[in-house]
């Protein structure tokens, strides 16, 4: 009688893993965890600073610290009673038959990264060895070296949720039934979306040479017409554009992606609703994360904080100039702009200033959100007060940041769940 119960797997964690997710020592049910020496070394260069990997490392290394006041770190310890995983640092460099730093002419990290998921592989030969990171190349390295190399998985998206846009297109309708939508308004009579009867779902229903614009309200059980509306001067060209602004603008709805190439106005409709609604909220937050190029840090440009993150700020102060700009500079809707930005009720803020913070009454949108990591996604959404609205925008098919995917960043995460 064979067993069914599955081979123990060791799964070797690159340092992108734990700036990823900290607790991704967690994530691999009864298999057992290795951590490179190496890697404990990198994460001290991370641990200090406000950004998102800089957390991750601090949090990790305080995991690690608490494990290491009942055992000793070398050897193989319980990482959970349950599941009967075990953790361990390989110490040093150990080599196996192959040195991947020859064989790469480098003794750079990752190559000593490489050599310890070698060592472990010859001394374990009774179990796969895995080596997981974010690093594509890094991955690559390890198969050519023969080892096993895989992504880190957790918080992935599968492509199929990939396609969820938030709107449906339904041909061949009842026009009797369409015509009592578009009289009335609003019916309780769902009878048009039955096949595709989803909470907060926007419709484009067609029959024959008519068409609707539509949306399912969870909260009154109806589908309603959707019709164009401007937003301070801001007119919207397309069915996308309309179905945008009405989640935007509608007070019930506290959380909105907006996903879609650049130049299609997300970022622009999101200031424009929100300028729009600004007897509502006290304060309107624009955020961005800061994805420096060539990976320079910000310590790298000179001045002040505020003079060091403007040039990655201009973006959204430029839609800012383009609303004020669609009135003259004696009229009122471009005079109460200039108010709210000098009374600060309008400000732009880099994301690593929002940690610790409480958010009441504000209406908060956050920019390029597919440089977020999933854990920097829930931070933001976990800082939300009373009446506030959060507003995610982004292009999954324009990420900067390098262990970062179109299925492992947060604004495909947000938006799948």
């Amino acid at each position: 009688m064979t067993s069914s119960k599955k081979p123990k797997k060791i799964f070797v964690l690159d340092t992108s893993v734990i700036i990823h997710d900290h607790n991704a020592i967690n994530h691999f049910e009864e298999h057992d965890i290795a951590i490179p020496i190496i890697v404990l070394e990198e994460l001290d260069n991370f641990k200090r600073g406000n950004d998102s990997k800089n957390f991750e490392a601090r949090e990790f290394i305080r995991i690690i610290d608490k494990l290491s006041e009942k055992h000793v770190l070398n050897t193989w310890i319980p990482l959970d009673a349950k599941k009967k995983s075990k953790l361990r640092i390989l110490f040093g460099n150990g080599l196996g038959d192959v040195d991947a730093i020859k064989v790469y002419g480098d003794a750079k990290a990752d190559h000593k990264i490489l050599n310890s998921a070698l060592f472990i592989q010859k001394e374990e030969p009774s179990k796969k060895v895995i080596l997981v990171s974010k690093d594509i190349n890094l991955r690559l390295k390890a198969k050519a070296l023969g080892l096993t190399a895989e992504d880190y998985l957790t918080g992935k998206v599968g492509y199929n949720n990939l396609q969820y846009r938030g709107i449906s297109q339904l041909n061949n309708a009842d026009s009797d039934a369409m015509r009592k939508v578009f009289v009335e308004k609003s019916t309780d009579d769902l009878s048009l979306i039955k096949s595709d009867n989803v909470a907060n779902q926007f419709y484009i229903i067609k029959s024959g040479q008519s068409s609707l614009l539509a949306y399912n309200n969870p909260i009154s059980h109806s589908l309603e017409r959707v019709e164009k509306q401007f937003v301070y001067g801001i007119k919207p060209r397309n069915a996308e554009q309309t179905f945008a602004i009405h989640a935007l603008m509608n007070p019930s709805v506290k959380l909105v992606t907006i996903t879609g190439v650049a130049g299609t106005g997300k970022t622009l409709l999101a200031l424009a609703s929100a300028i729009e609604q600004h007897k509502l909220y006290k304060n309107i937050i624009l955020a961005r994360p800061i994805v420096p190029l060539s990976n320079k840090d910000l310590g790298f440009l000179p001045g002040d904080a505020n003079e060091k993150v403007n040039p990655y700020m201009a973006p959204l102060w430029d839609n800012l100039k383009f609303i004020k700009n669609q009135f003259k500079e004696t009229e009122k809707k471009h005079l109460q702009i200039m108010e709210m930005q000098n009374d600060g009720r309008i400000s732009v803020t880099p994301l690593a200033f929002i940690r610790g913070r409480s958010l009441s009454d504000v209406y908060f949108i956050i920019d390029e959100a597919q440089n977020l990591t999933p854990h920097e996604v829930k931070t933001i959404v976990t800082r939300a007060g009373e009446n506030t609205k959060i507003i995610f925008t982004g292009d999954i098919n324009q990420i900067d940041t390098p262990y970062l995917d179109e299925q492992s960043n947060g604004l495909s995460y947000l938006i799948e769940r």
